[in-house]
């Protein structure tokens, strides 16, 4: 197909998608209005959703979401739960609670504000579901370092990039690794001018955006090889239930871990995050449900973005696990 015949064809899907979509039109009325069989407007319109020309997003209904947002409100005191439908494929579930994400940070975002963000497939994949093209002047700073194992899509920096291109406004890198060898290499570190000065400005953060990350085979720290299977294996064994952003590693009642895992990430901690006024979690895994009640344990998360399931499961495990019944 040249161009001048592929351009036609997307004048047309856009056409067609317009009077489906926003106008209500049936697929007959726009054939006969076009000129052409309905079998080839029903064609144009998959092929239009299968080319990005149309975003199809399904939610669920308010007063369902409500109910468990409400319960998961009083269990934890948290100012909001977003619950997404929950979904087959883990893509699709990642893009359906990210999607709610971007329309809160859409609602939640003014002039000028600052968004502390971490890394992550959760994290990452807000930035592309958001579909509106504002100009709001926000900063969008980085809160943990960088990573040449987590590639573009999950490193913070290319995050906030996103993020500030859909918002409009800037984005600033922390110009560190992620991951160092030990603790005082990170304290030192932490001296450098340049890196003080950008985790200061993402501690001064009106939002974090920040993944809750557990440690299955399938989770980014074992995928990535930043600790050894036997590290992992034994931070399991001694009660870690799962991770914020990448450090500060938590066990099923928000207590620090005690594994050497520990204090090796170069990023804001959870004393930093308590300071921020809207620090959201993002979770669609249905692996991640016990970290995520470690991570509410805590009491530094006011905005939870998880799956129906997840939420659910949630509820369940907290009943199981009473902090008063916690052990000494």
């Amino acid at each position: 197909m040249n161009e001048r015949n592929e351009n036609a064809d997307i004048a047309l899907m856009t056409e067609i998608a317009t009077l489906y979509y926003t106008e209500g039109e049936t697929q007959e009325v726009i054939a006969n209005r076009l000129g052409i069989s309905r079998v080839k407007a029903g064609r144009l319109l998959k092929r239009a959703q299968a080319e990005g020309i149309v975003d199809v997003r399904v939610r669920q209904h308010p007063a369902v979401s409500a109910e468990i947002e409400q319960a998961l409100k009083r269990r934890f005191g948290i100012k909001r739960a977003l619950i997404a439908l929950d979904h087959a494929d883990s893509d699709g579930q990642r893009a359906n609670v990210a999607s709610l994400v971007a329309d809160h940070l859409s609602r939640q975002l003014s002039e000028g504000a600052i968004v502390a963000v971490g890394m992550g497939r959760n994290v990452g994949a807000v930035a592309d579901n958001v579909f509106e093209q504002g100009q709001r002047q926000c900063s969008f700073v980085c809160a943990i370092g960088g990573s040449v194992r987590a590639g573009e899509y999950m490193n913070p920096d290319h995050i906030c990039r996103r993020l500030a291109i859909k918002f409009g406004g800037d984005s600033e890198t922390l110009y560190a690794p992620a991951l160092v060898q030990n603790l005082e290499l990170r304290d030192a570190m932490y001296e450098n001018p340049t890196i003080r000065q950008t985790l200061d400005r993402a501690r001064r953060a009106d939002l974090a955006l920040i993944g809750i990350g557990d440690l299955s085979e399938n989770s980014n720290m074992v995928r990535m090889g930043w600790f050894t299977p036997q590290e992992t294996a034994e931070a399991r064994l001694s009660g870690t239930v799962g991770d914020m952003m990448g450090y500060d590693f938590i066990d099923i009642y928000g207590r620090p871990s005690m594994t050497p895992m520990q204090g090796r990430v170069i990023g804001l901690t959870i004393t930093d995050l308590a300071r921020i006024p809207d620090v959201i979690a993002i979770a669609a895994e249905n692996t991640k449900a016990a970290g995520i009640l470690g991570a509410l344990r805590t009491g530094v998360i006011d905005t939870l973005a998880t799956s129906v399931t997840n939420a659910h499961t949630i509820l369940r495990l907290d009943e199981a696990t009473r902090v008063d019944d916690k052990p000494d």
